[in-house]
């Protein structure tokens, strides 16, 4: 299903009955982002969403027994975007069963190489997750991610690491210095947005964000580049798939 054009939020959120495409999209995205995410998109306060996916999900039959690797794939998939009751209704199984299959998936963690596909997907993931579900999620132990996440230049989102009570603010980038202002501006064109964060000592992220600021665009060249390099990922994943 196309994603509605919901427009701008309303100033406030909206009240009274739901219509047909927001009750399709909240079942699309619960379970796989907050209800504060949820909410934001669909103009509704968290506690609408709350409401309304509780009302959805009354007298759900759970499933007992075996996990299909349908189910597996998609706990994985969701495991830390939301909490685990929203799981347990997507999933269709109690609270309880779920905590067991994801302690049997910690049990599973080997360090191994992370493949093209895995990678892609642990950009998409790192910034909202904790390293402790990514470690469940990649099946891997917690020091692989976290040396990953150093290579790659990844940093937690924002607005994640505030959500997150007593997480430290460590990882909040320093003011950018005049020196890596001007180092950024000179080689951000042509360089690999990867290259710049290690040279910087930056997430990439946080390269992203500043270039955008600054209005700053990649030579053409370096965007055909890129293209490339997608294409010859894409091809990857498929034969990795």
């Amino acid at each position: 299903m196309p994603k509605p054009r919901w427009g701008k939020p309303p100033a406030t959120p909206r009240r009274g009955r739901w219509s047909t495409e927001e009750i399709a999209r909240l079942r699309e995205l619960y379970g796989h982002r907050t209800r504060a995410s949820i909410g934001r998109e669909l103009g509704r306060s968290p506690e609408a969403v709350r409401r309304t996916a509780d009302a959805l999900y009354a007298n759900q039959e759970l499933t007992i027994g075996p996990w299909a690797e349908q189910e597996i794939a998609l706990l994985r998939e969701c495991l830390g975007a939301s909490d685990l009751i929203a799981l347990s209704r997507i999933l269709a199984r109690s609270v309880s069963d779920l905590e067991e299959q994801i302690a049997k998936l910690a049990q599973q963690r080997v360090s191994r190489p992370f493949n093209s596909v895995e990678v892609s997907e642990f950009k998409r993931k790192y910034g909202s997750r904790t390293d402790e579900d990514l470690a469940i999620i990649f099946g891997r132990p917690t020091l692989d991610i976290s040396d990953l996440a150093a290579r790659l230049c990844l940093a937690k989102d924002k607005a994640f690491v505030r959500r997150r009570e007593g997480e430290p603010l460590a990882s909040k980038m320093p003011r950018w210095s005049p020196e890596e202002l001007a180092l950024l501006n000179e080689i951000y064109a042509v360089t690999p947005n990867l290259v710049i964060a290690r040279r910087l000592n930056r997430s990439v992220k946080s390269v992203v964000s500043k270039a955008h600021g600054l209005n700053l665009r990649k030579d053409k060249d370096r965007l055909r580049e890129m293209g490339r390099e997608n294409v010859a990922l894409r091809h990857r994943q498929a034969s990795d798939s």
